[in-house]
C-alpha cells in the first residue's frame, strides 16, 4: 500500500502503489513502516549469505549488505533490476521469478521476504523455493500486511497489487506446511507518537492518507508534516505473547528451515 502518488522519489523509480520507495514526503509513513522491519531484524543477517527475494527499490538489500557477508537480490521487474544494479553496487542483482529462484540448492543462510508474499499467486511454491535455497538451519524472515487490519471485512485485498493477504494463523500454516519451524511471530504496531497522530487525523493516519488519495485531493499542511515526520522508532515490533497479534498492522515471521 502507498499513498498512491506517482512522482519519483530520490530513487528515480516511479511510485505505482506496488512498492514503496525512499525520498518522498507523502510516502514516508509506508516507507518507514517497511524499513523498521529491516532494521529490527538486521542482526540476523550479520556475517551471513543472504537472499532478498523480491527486493523492490533495493534500499533494504543495501542495508542488509552493510552487515552481511554477501547479499543476492531477486526481482522480476526489468526496470527494478537495472535500477538496483546501478544504485546499490554491493548487492548482487538477479532477474527472476520467485516461484523458481535462480539460485542453487542450499546456497544461502537467510532468505528475506518483506512485504512481498501478498503479491504472489503461488505462495506455497515460493515457500518451497525458499526451503530449497536455504542451508539446513537457515532462516526465513518474512513480513506481510495483516489481513485482519489491512483489508478488514473484505473478501479481496484493498490493494489491487495484492493477490492473497494472510492473518497470523494462515501465515504460520503456510510456513510450517512448507518445511519450516516457526521461531517467532511478531506484529508491527503504532507506538505512542503514531497513536497521537491517529488522534489528530480523525482516528487513523492511515485512513487520512487513503482518503486524500481516493479523492485525488491536495495534502493538508498538517497531514503532510505529520507523515513526513514519521520515524522507524515510532513503530513497535512486539512478539505474539506481548499483544494480540490480530490487532497488528503487519506480521513478522521468523522461521527455521528443517
Amino acid at each position: 500500500m502507498s499513498a498512491f502518488v506517482t512522482d519519483a522519489g530520490d530513487s528515480g523509480l516511479p511510485l505505482t502503489g506496488e512498492r514503496t520507495i525512499p525520498g518522498l514526503a507523502e510516502e514516508n509513513y509506508w516507507f518507514r513502516r517497511h524499513e523498521v522491519v529491516y532494521r529490527r531484524l538486521l542482526d540476523l543477517c550479520a556475517g551471513r549469505d543472504v537472499l532478498e527475494a523480491g527486493c523492490g527499490e533495493g534500499y533494504g538489500a543495501d542495508l542488509i549488505a552493510s552487515v552481511a557477508n554477501r547479499v543476492v537480490a531477486v526481482d522480476y521487474d526489468e526496470a527494478t533490476v537495472a535500477h538496483v544494479a546501478a544504485r546499490y553496487p554491493r548487492v548482487t542483482m538477479l532477474a527472476g521469478n520467485l516461484a523458481a529462484l535462480p539460485l542453487p540448492d542450499a546456497s544461502v543462510d537467510v532468505v528475506v521476504n518483506f512485504q512481498v508474499i501478498e503479491h504472489l499467486w503461488d505462495q506455497p511454491q515460493f515457500v518451497a523455493e525458499c526451503a530449497r535455497v536455504l542451508r539446513p538451519g537457515g532462516l526465513l524472515l518474512m513480513s506481510t500486511p495483516n489481513r485482519i487490519t489491512f483489508s478488514p471485512g473484505r473478501d479481496t485485498p484493498i490493494n489491487p497489487f495484492h493477490t492473497r493477504e494472510l492473518n497470523a494463523a494462515e501465515l504460520a500454516e503456510l510456513l510450517t506446511d512448507g518445511g519450516f519451524d516457526m521461531r517467532s511471530m511478531s506484529g508491527v504496531f503504532h507506538g505512542p507518537g503514531l497513536v497521537a497522530m491517529d488522534e489528530r487525523h480523525g482516528g487513523s493516519i492511515i485512513d487520512a492518507q487513503i482518503a486524500r488519495a481516493l479523492a485525488d485531493a491536495p495534502w493538508s499542511d498538517d497531514l503532510l508534516a505529520d507523515v513526513a515526520a514519521v520515524r522507524c522508532e515510532d513503530f513497535d515490533l512486539l512478539e505474539q505473547a506481548g499483544r494480540n497479534i490480530d490487532d497488528s498492522l503487519d506480521l513478522v515471521a521468523i522461521a527455521v528451515r528443517v
